[in-house]
């Protein structure tokens, strides 16, 4: 073998060592932009997905904002409808007891609603014994139908005829617009058992809001169904 031929054969060699070098580096290539185009795919799947996310978040924090806000208007009306009921609840209990004070200017029917209050309380203490308070200015009346108050409790009781005792303490005065915030009665009476474990209060004002609390459910319901109607 020549120089010449050996030289050909280190040339077929070189050529053949570039050739597989060349199809490595092309192998190794397209490998690397494999990779890299899935892993650019992942990350932007992973951005995408923070960003759902993110914006899933912020659509639930809008919601429950908007359930809170709506919550505490709803609240807010209610207590203003309820604020309005009581208002006229009160307006009317007002009223009421303004009516209570036409009562006692009536003479003769409160000479025997007086009467019949004390026979009342005298039948719920039934006690032998008792302390009678009313108003200074009912002061002359309650002592004109005392006796016959007696008489009429001893008849329905059948008991021995009780002793009643006229305080010297009285019950408050009547309201006044001058001072609308002090103690006052509209009238009636308050017996007590003597030794004071026992009371009865049958004033005027006291039966107002005993009837007040038994009738309020029927009065809210057939003052406010009507206004929701």
């Amino acid at each position: 073998m020549n120089d010449t031929d050996v030289s050909k054969q280190i040339q077929q060699m070189v050529r053949f060592i570039r050739q597989e070098a060349e199809e490595k580096a092309n192998e190794i290539s397209v490998s690397a932009e494999e990779e890299f185009q899935i892993e650019k795919l992942q990350l932007v799947e992973a951005e995408k997905k923070k960003v759902r996310q993110e914006y899933d978040r912020k659509t639930m924090q809008v919601e429950v904002r908007k359930k809170i806000e709506y919550s505490m208007q709803l609240n807010a009306s209610r207590i203003k409808v309820l604020q309005a009921q009581d208002d006229v609840v009160s307006g009317m209990k007002d009223s009421a007891r303004k009516a209570l004070l036409k009562i006692s200017g009536e003479k003769n029917n409160y000479k025997k609603l007086l009467k019949g209050l004390i026979v009342q309380s005298l039948l719920r203490l039934k006690e032998p014994s008792v302390l009678l308070r009313c108003r200074e200015m009912d002061l002359s009346v309650v002592k004109s139908v005392v006796e016959d108050a007696k008489k009429e409790y001893i008849e329905k009781a059948k008991v021995r005829t009780p002793n009643i005792n006229i305080d010297n303490v009285y019950l408050p005065p009547p309201p006044s617009d001058a001072d609308p915030h002090r103690s006052s009665c509209s009238g009636g009476v308050v017996l007590a058992s003597e030794d004071g474990k026992i009371v009865c209060e049958n004033t005027l004002d006291a039966r107002l809001n005993v009837v007040f609390r038994q009738k309020l459910p029927k009065i809210r319901k057939q003052i406010f169904s009507k206004m929701g109607a």
